[in-house]
């Protein structure tokens, strides 16, 4: 068994801001590929100095479509803890590329085996935080989920903040949600950053519902675990290719449910984000005139902490370097 410890935990902030800081000199240039080129790059190299036995699990493909951070990839100097790794280094690519907000950097650690392997399909998805888990039932309606939820929440039903993707394929799910009354934020990109945004406090959000990557599912799930929060997932897959993708690897039950500790198990968990943009609890990178600021949290399940890290990035300096 992997012991991640206290100095792992830091060191998974280290990685995230450099990609945040490569990601944001791409906001507003109208390309999301390399705005995500540019975050790969830098969480790679930085990669390459952390003292553990990585293997990517959740990462940008299978080895045949991605130059880095493809699935199965050997990351870390070889030293430390053998963990797994999953990682998005930009969420929301589109987001950095139009200049708009809640564009995230993020990275979960976790034990050998402890992350669910999921295929590149959609996920039919519910999340909550600490306060209404245990609510939230897959196999139920939108109804009820929505009213377990405020019952859970001690709140009007009309009062409950619910975050949906803004996408033709929802249409139903909001056609409903506007029928119960309940608030409805619309989010262009990012239900990792959403599902997140459930368990944090003074977010305003209280429930994240709808369609879509189950690898997102899974790095919400490692932040849920973290903040003793709620994700529901069932596989959804749109097409012929995604219901290939599910036969190849093997996966005989596409109703199943997947529990939070599914997709994100094992006794201890690191996630980290750093913003690029501004988004509901992390700030986004700030080129100052000395200084290049940035805005992150840690997570940690074991210890049940969440930190909040402002951090000073001398220009000339904020490039990967060994410490000495």
């Amino acid at each position: 068994m992997a012991d991640l410890g206290r100095e792992l935990t830091l060191e998974a902030v280290r990685i995230t801001e450099p990609a945040a800081i490569a990601a944001a000199e791409k906001v507003g240039h109208g390309d999301p590929d390399e705005a995500d080129q540019a975050a790969v790059d830098a969480m790679r190299e930085m990669l390459n100095h952390v003292d553990i036995v990585g293997t990517v699990v959740i990462g940008e493909g299978e080895k045949d479509e991605a130059p880095m951070l493809y699935i199965g990839e050997q990351v870390g100097s070889g030293y430390g803890p053998a963990v797994d790794i999953a990682v998005d280094p930009l969420e929301g690519t589109s987001i950095v590329a139009e200049g708009r907000n809640n564009a995230l950097c993020v990275l979960a650690m976790g034990e050998r085996g402890g992350f669910l392997h999921a295929p590149d399909v959609y996920m039919m998805k519910i999340a909550v935080g600490h306060k209404a888990a245990g609510c939230i039932n897959l196999r139920k309606n939108i109804a009820h989920n929505c009213r377990a939820v405020a019952e859970a929440l001690r709140k009007p039903l009309q009062y409950l903040t619910v975050v949906v993707l803004d996408r033709p394929r929802h249409q139903k799910i909001l056609a409903e949600l506007r029928k119960l009354g309940v608030r409805i934020k619309l989010i262009s990109d990012g239900d990792v950053s959403a599902a997140l945004s459930t368990a944090v406090p003074d977010t305003g959000v209280d429930m994240l519902i709808g369609i879509g990557g189950s690898t997102e599912g899974v790095l919400a799930a490692a932040a849920l675990r973290c903040l003793d929060g709620q994700i529901q997932g069932r596989l959804h897959p749109i097409g012929d290719k995604q219901i290939r993708r599910i036969r190849e690897m093997n996966i005989d039950d596409v109703n199943r449910i997947y529990e939070t500790r599914d997709m994100a198990g094992g006794s201890d968990l690191i996630f980290a984000a750093t913003g690029v943009t501004d988004g509901d609890f992390l700030k986004g990178v700030r080129f100052g005139t000395t200084w290049i600021h940035t805005h992150s949290m840690v997570l940690r399940a074991k210890s049940g902490t969440m930190r909040f890290i402002q951090a000073q990035h001398r220009y000339g300096k904020a490039k990967t370097k060994r410490r000495p």
